[in-house]
């Protein structure tokens, strides 16, 4: 197993904790440097009452912590589904150097998020060439699986 894939079976790890606790949506990341997890988050939008409590945003919070720094060059981030804008945002203010993510946009779609809507307003994805790279979309596709079949509400 690749660090690549082991780092996201971590962020999917992450995810089912947060959806069994009913914390939020399927979306779990880690952040790492130099080949140490720095952070691992899941969403917590529902148990937060917090709209901007997404998995990266809370990874992002939590690594900056660690380190002591809003500047996390050098830092790789892993998450189970492309970023929202929001989040692919803060992790460019955050000078995350790469993301990889499992389920796409679309896929956040199926299980009910309304990541598509905003997409399609504000696009430039493809301006992001190298930037993001998808990797282990069937390990994520069953986390989200099992996250709709739990009937969790969405937001």
């Amino acid at each position: 197993m690749t660090d690549h894939i082991k780092y996201m079976h971590m962020a999917i790890e992450e995810a089912r904790k947060g959806i069994l606790a009913d914390h939020g949506g399927p979306f779990g990341s880690v952040i790492v440097k130099d080949g140490e997890v720095i952070a691992s988050e899941h969403n917590m939008v529902l148990s937060n009452n917090d709209a901007t409590a997404h998995g990266e945003v809370s990874a992002i919070r939590a690594a900056g912590q660690k380190l002591g720094t809003y500047d996390l060059s050098g830092c790789t981030l892993y998450t189970t589904g492309e970023p929202c804008h929001m989040c692919l945002c803060a992790c460019m203010w955050a000078n995350i150097d790469k993301i990889y993510y499992g389920c796409t946009i679309e896929d956040n779609g199926i299980i009910g998020f309304r990541d598509d809507k905003f997409n399609s307003i504000f696009g430039g994805r493809d301006k992001l060439e190298g930037y993001m790279t998808q990797i282990e979309r069937d390990a994520c596709l069953e986390l989200f699986n099992e996250y709709k079949s739990l009937k969790r509400r969405n937001y």
